[in-house]
């Protein structure tokens, strides 16, 4: 069928379908030192010369702070139902210990108050990415008393909002801050230490825990998940050996968080039986600790990752095999940040997670591309590109659900051009645009009219 024809055959969608976007605290809201926010370990990373690309850091970013009101009223505009933002601990909890920030809390109690009157529900990240620095300098998320102060901070938070707020991430893609941060070292606090990185698994399924029953605690009819980036692993080559390597990763990068919470122990197969509490710092009756009866699980997609087997590549056992962003196959096209645009790895990881999740509700709490096309001479940016990546995802993911995968929810990344970490300024996922030399301005995309013609249809063609 040619390719017109086939937009013209629309993929319809639940009545109770939720349509939203997501951002992030660090990403969008700027105002670092203000009003009595500590510093976090990402404030301490963009700082530090040669951490980000072009020198870039947070400490505007979107000004959203100052201006969360402006873009609120974006997401109503768009005739969307959800809006996925986080809480900054460190402004909520400025040294990540002890009572909290008066000031902090105002400002995400104004916040969802603003989401509420707009008529939207609230989708309240607890964790992303921002750890208080000075939980960093006490061993950060290699510490098993990080876990217990975020317990703490949980429990403020949910003090705070629980009235407001009743869905709620726990940690957003807790794989990713673990390992670029503290085993590759390309992300905030930027260590290099896989030891430290197995110990900050553990202790981040410990956090998730007791951020879980804080949350309970303080709303018991409140829906709890946390986001989990997955990708389809797929092996390099027809070998045996990579096949193994790409399922040893599947458990790895897809399971790590997630069995754990759903379960009370890791997946068999990764680290070995013998060694694995030591690796990990494994105590009893951390079985209970990790567990986490989510009520809807959150699935972050980019793009399929390949792995290959490496043996040697690490001194830890199960870890020899060497997985990257499914990059320079030579037969897909690429994103501006250089990822495979796979829509069918999208379909491939939703099947895949449905036999771990089992009935729970899944939520897509992140997808989006990085495009960066500016503004054109009459001012409007049109960024068929990206257009053409959500239809593309929107239907593998209609295709998922058709087949079983339950699917409740979808949240483009990102709603604003946004500070993308170790990128800094230079890549731009956002359907709206934001001019961060001069003005601040926010630009609809065409990406973003489209997005919201795809919400009050309920269908994508």
């Amino acid at each position: 069928m040619p390719k017109d024809e086939n937009r013209m055959q629309p993929e319809r969608f639940p009545a109770d379908f939720l349509w939203g976007v997501a951002t992030a605290a660090y990403q969008i809201e700027g105002a670092w030192n203000v009003d009595g926010k500590g510093e976090s370990i990402w404030d301490r990373f963009a700082h530090t010369p040669g951490k980000v690309r072009g020198g870039d850091n947070g400490d505007l970013a979107c000004d959203s702070y100052h201006r969360f009101s402006e873009d609120v009223a974006l997401v109503k505009a768009m005739g969307l139902d959800s809006y996925r933002y986080s809480i900054a601990w460190p402004r909520v909890q400025p040294g990540g210990r002890g009572g909290p920030n008066a000031k902090g809390l105002d400002y995400y109690r104004r916040l969802t108050d603003c989401v509420l009157e707009a008529g939207l529900r609230p989708l309240v990240t607890l964790y992303h990415w921002d750890l208080p620095q000075e939980l960093e300098d006490a061993g950060g998320w290699a510490q098993r008393d990080t876990a217990a102060r975020f317990g703490d901070y949980a429990d403020l938070v949910a003090a705070a909002l629980g009235d407001r707020v009743r869905h709620w991430i726990v940690l957003n893609e807790p794989k990713t801050f673990t390992s670029t941060g503290y085993w590759l070292g390309v992300h905030a606090p930027g260590r290099r230490d896989a030891r430290d990185f197995l110990r900050a698994t553990h202790v981040a399924n410990l956090a998730q825990g007791h951020g879980f029953r804080a949350l309970k605690a303080h709303r018991a009819d409140c829906e709890i998940g946390s986001a989990f980036d997955v990708a389809p692993m797929y092996p390099q080559s027809d070998s045996a050996a990579d096949a193994a390597a790409a399922e040893r990763w599947h458990r790895f990068l897809n399971l790590w968080f997630l069995h754990p919470a759903l379960h009370g122990t890791y997946p068999d197969g990764v680290l070995p039986v013998d060694e694995i509490d030591a690796l990990l710092g494994f105590l009893p009756g951390d079985e209970v600790t990790v567990r986490a009866d989510f009520d809807f699980v959150g699935l972050n997609y980019y793009s399929p990752w390949l792995v290959r087997h490496a043996p040697g590549g690490s001194d830890i056992p199960g870890l020899d095999c060497i997985g990257e962003w499914a990059k320079g196959r030579g037969r897909l096209p690429q994103t501006d940040i250089g990822w495979d645009i796979d829509a069918n790895g999208f379909r491939d990881i939703l099947m895949r997670m449905r036999e771990h999740t089992g009935h729970l509700p899944i939520e897509i709490s992140e997808c989006g591309a990085a495009f960066n096309t500016g503004p054109g001479d009459d001012g409007q940016i049109d960024d068929q590109v990206r257009i053409d990546f959500l239809r593309q995802h929107l239907k593998a993911m209609a295709t998922a659900m058709a087949e079983g995968v339950p699917v409740r929810a979808f949240h483009q990344w990102s709603l604003l051009d946004n500070f993308e970490w170790a990128e800094g300024y230079s890549q731009r996922f956002g359907i709206v645009h934001v001019d961060f030399e001069r003005s601040q301005a926010r630009t609809l995309k065409a990406s973003g009219r489209w997005f919201a013609e795809v919400a009050a249809a309920n269908a994508v063609a």
